[in-house]
């Protein structure tokens, strides 16, 4: 399902978003009416609202947009996907005075526990890496890819300097020997599920270049839809999908309490 502004949303409303696609976004995971870092997913959309549209947006009123999607949906356990953008707004004057309208949309959750997945190493650097924004075609081009390879995703690396910095549409760390976590240090989206288990003691930031994946035990992906996935290979690299340290992360993320939509 679809609301705009908490109505149903017309195909004519959708055309800026499919022909402009100027605009971004949040996902988030609710569990029978709580969601695990809330409060990080809307400060995101305020900031990202800023950057994008150099408007201020109501987070309290965006809350509350959600809540009754979430409702009107009837699921325990979905995503939703909170897309701030303006229908008026045109490829010719994207420099007009911006009025964000909401966008809700809700879908299935899928497990949070999902099997571990395989992964190539991709030269890319997103666009304004900071701002999860709609403008995905160069990372499903580089997700299509991969999977064309034979990976379930892609993990980029900066073309220029080789440090590794997220995947298409995740945060990653890397478990090396001793079972101390590591966080890439490059310019990547704040993930909120990053921010959580930061928050929660696990792993330090570092620069982490792609010839030293071979120092790794493990390797995780996170994001608000998943948790913590495992990352089975990295290009011909096999990691551990069972290390004590996976566990640990994936026990500490569910002990994290919802905050109420």
């Amino acid at each position: 399902m679809a609301e705009l502004d908490g109505r149903p949303v017309s195909p004519e409303q959708l055309r800026a978003l499919a022909l402009v696609n100027l605009g971004h976004f949040t996902s988030l995971r609710v569990d029978d009416g709580g969601v695990r870092g809330l409060s990080l997913h809307l400060e995101r959309l305020a900031r990202d609202c800023r950057t994008v549209f150099e408007a201020e947006l109501d987070t309290g009123r965006v809350r509350t947009l959600v809540r009754r999607a979430v409702q009107n949906a009837g699921r325990g356990s979905c995503t939703a996907r909170v897309t701030i953008f303006d229908p008026a707004l045109d490829l010719g004057r994207p420099g007009n005075p911006a009025e964000p309208r909401t966008l809700v949309t809700v879908r299935p959750a899928g497990a949070l526990t999902p099997a571990p997945m395989s992964v190539q190493t991709r030269a890319f650097q997103r666009e304004l890496p900071a701002v999860k924004h709609t403008g995905l075609f160069a990372s499903l081009h580089h997700r299509r890819q991969a999977q064309r390879a034979g990976f379930d995703d892609a993990l980029f690396a900066h073309p220029g300097s080789g440090l590794v910095s997220e995947g298409v549409t995740w945060n990653v760390g890397f478990i090396d020997a001793e079972g101390k976590v590591s966080w890439p240090q490059a310019d990547v989206l704040p993930g909120v599920t990053l921010r959580l288990l930061q928050d929660a003691g696990h792993g330090t930031v570092r620069p982490f270049h792609r010839d030293r994946l071979a120092t790794s035990r493990a390797a995780f992906a996170t994001n608000a839809a998943i948790g913590v996935r495992p990352i089975a290979a990295i290009d011909d690299l096999r990691m551990r999908t069972d290390h004590p340290a996976l566990t640990a992360l994936r026990e500490s993320y569910t002990r994290i309490a919802p905050e109420r939509l």
